[in-house]
């Protein structure tokens, strides 16, 4: 400090120091922006695809056509996803004690009830007990009265009951059906058809996967109709959530790798927004025909002139010329042309040929192997079992205000669709990443309110003294809307995830790696229906906090794909 030449030498050495480190930073700069150029025109080269897809026609009648076939399945897809709502009623059975009528035919029901079944201490009828029946006349029943019960020997009747339920074919009294097994059987269903026909997707094609979810679509969701054990609808059930969660994502593979730009968004978009349309048109036929086993009816049936029009659904090019099937994917792409009365020019079609002699085969192994696709799927995997515990927790919190079941799904099947659509235009304004992290940001905010609402929020307006009744009101209106404005949001997000997911993955196993994905997603679902059943009503809110930040967390490790080439091989 006492030395100027000291200090005037440290100076200089520092500042050659500083010029030494700028001049590396600004080589290694230079460096990187010359490998980044030199990638894209390599990606650009290899990436044939977008050039014949747009000689070919970006949104032609070919894939217009196509849209519409996936939008019908979705619709069929949506129908019976939500079908257990109105399948399961809640009737009063009481035991049948027609044998009164013998002595007295022109009893009414009311004196039939009174006088053969016992009641408890309000004066209500006991469900599964009836007295035992004596050989004696009406005057003497009406004078002495019968005083030994049995439990129901003659089957059971449903006084005032109109809607025809599964729990009314004698599934009752000590039998009834468990609605949270049926809920975890069609979870289960998912998971393993998710996994299972993601890997038939990217082995055989798209198409004949399609084909098989439609088949079995028709052989479990139509035959559902004529089962006569509940064990039986049970698997069934199973079935046919293998078949819609196949039909999904096959579907979505299909599309994804048709169309290019915006108009692939768009496509999955709408196909989403169909899955509502068949919810709607669940809540129709349940209201109009008032019986299960015409739900299923009635659901499947239009599915039988889907297999003709299931002709008309192209193979994916992609997938053709990944898997070394070049000539059959130069005639599908010729075929798409001419339906878009277009010409693909030879020197383009020329440019199809295999980077390598011999095809390389990927399997579910490959997600262990290829550490940078295994990072991937784990992240996938995160975001998605956080989003789907958050979403089935609040829509479960939704059963506790108690709407009417017919006004909750048509609230449901209509939040989705400007949910969805909102989502389509934060995509084109911010693109894949930031949505994703907005969707989830404002999802958790949303959580966090429904937290700090006070406790007992729901049972203020039984409380007198505690809260005026405006006051309770107006607390329970607004944990509704956040409710509500929390589902919006996580709907958006889950499209979001969707479409990001199908573009991030490699075309050989992009099938697989979405219904991979999937299993963690039925896994949410699974988690928050068990933890909303075995523990206390602040524990699952909680958790639904903390599922939609730890979300919002992991999405900033995913990077953007928005605008960029598609990535076909596991060499990308």
């Amino acid at each position: 400090e006492n030395n100027p030449k000291v200090e005037r030498g440290s100076q200089d050495t520092f500042w050659n120091l500083n010029q030494h480190e700028a001049l590396m930073y600004s080589r290694i700069q230079s460096v990187e922006v010359l490998l980044n150029k030199l990638r894209a025109i390599c990606t650009k080269e290899d990436d044939t695809f977008a050039n014949i897809l747009d000689a070919v026609g970006e949104f032609g009648t070919f894939q217009r056509r196509l849209v519409v076939l996936i939008c019908i399945f979705n619709i069929m897809a949506g129908f019976f996803m939500s079908v257990d709502m109105f399948v399961f009623g809640d009737p009063e059975p009481y035991c049948n004690t027609s044998w009164i009528l013998t002595v007295g035919p022109n009893l009414s029901e009311v004196e039939q009830l009174n006088l053969t079944l016992p009641q408890d201490s309000r004066g209500s009828f006991l469900t599964c007990l009836m007295y035992l029946p004596v050989p004696w006349d009406l005057s003497s029943i009406i004078q002495f009265g019968l005083n030994h019960t049995v439990t129901c020997q003659d089957g059971w009747i449903y006084p005032g009951s109109i809607k025809q339920s599964l729990n009314i074919e004698d599934l009752v009294c000590g039998m009834e059906p468990e609605k949270d097994t049926v809920q975890t059987m069609f979870m289960a269903g998912t998971l393993t058809g998710s996994l299972i026909f993601g890997l038939l997707s990217d082995r055989f094609g798209r198409h004949p996967a399609i084909l098989l979810s439609l088949l079995s679509l028709i052989t479990f969701g139509f035959g559902t109709a004529f089962v006569s054990y509940f064990h039986a609808y049970l698997f069934f059930h199973f079935c046919v959530s293998q078949a819609i969660v196949g039909c999904v994502i096959s579907s979505t593979s299909l599309v994804t790798e048709w169309l290019v730009g915006e108009h692939r968004a768009h496509a999955i978009i709408l196909g989403h927004c169909c899955l509502s349309v068949g919810n709607v048109f669940l809540v129709w036929v349940a209201y109009s025909f008032p019986h299960w086993r015409l739900l299923f009816l009635l659901g499947g049936a239009p599915v039988f002139p889907l297999l003709i029009c299931i002709w008309m659904v192209p193979e994916s090019s992609r997938w053709l010329m990944v898997n070394g099937n070049v000539e059959e994917a130069k005639k599908v792409l010729c075929y798409a042309a001419s339906v878009n009365k277009k010409t693909i020019p030879l020197t383009l079609l020329g440019k199809m040929h295999l980077h390598r002699k011999k095809v390389t085969k990927a399997s579910l192994l490959d997600f262990y192997n290829n550490k940078r696709l295994c990072n991937l799927i784990v992240v996938l995997a995160i975001v998605w079992f956080a989003i789907s515990y958050s979403y089935f927790t609040m829509s479960l919190k939704m059963k506790d205000v108690g709407v009417n079941i017919y006004f909750r799904e048509l609230i449901r099947a209509f939040l989705e669709v400007p949910a969805r659509l909102c989502s389509m235009l934060i995509m084109e304004q911010i693109k894949r990443k930031w949505s994703l992290a907005v969707t989830l940001l404002l999802a958790s905010i949303l959580c966090l309110l429904v937290i700090l609402l006070p406790e007992g929020a729901d049972n203020l307006a039984s409380k007198k003294g505690e809260w005026p009744q405006i006051q309770a009101l107006e607390l329970i209106s607004i944990k509704v809307l956040a409710i509500i404005l929390g589902q919006f949001s996580l709907i958006s997000a889950c499209i979001v995830l969707f479409i990001y997911n199908a573009e991030l993955l490699p075309t050989v196993l992009r099938t697989t790696g979405v219904g991979f994905t999937a299993l963690f997603f039925g896994a949410g679902s699974i988690s928050s229906l068990t933890v909303i059943n075995q523990t206390s009503s602040h524990l699952p809110i909680f958790l639904c906090c903390i599922s939609a930040i730890l979300a919002f967390g992991f999405s900033y490790l995913l990077p953007e794909v928005q605008d960029q080439p598609f990535c076909d091989s596991l060499d990308y």
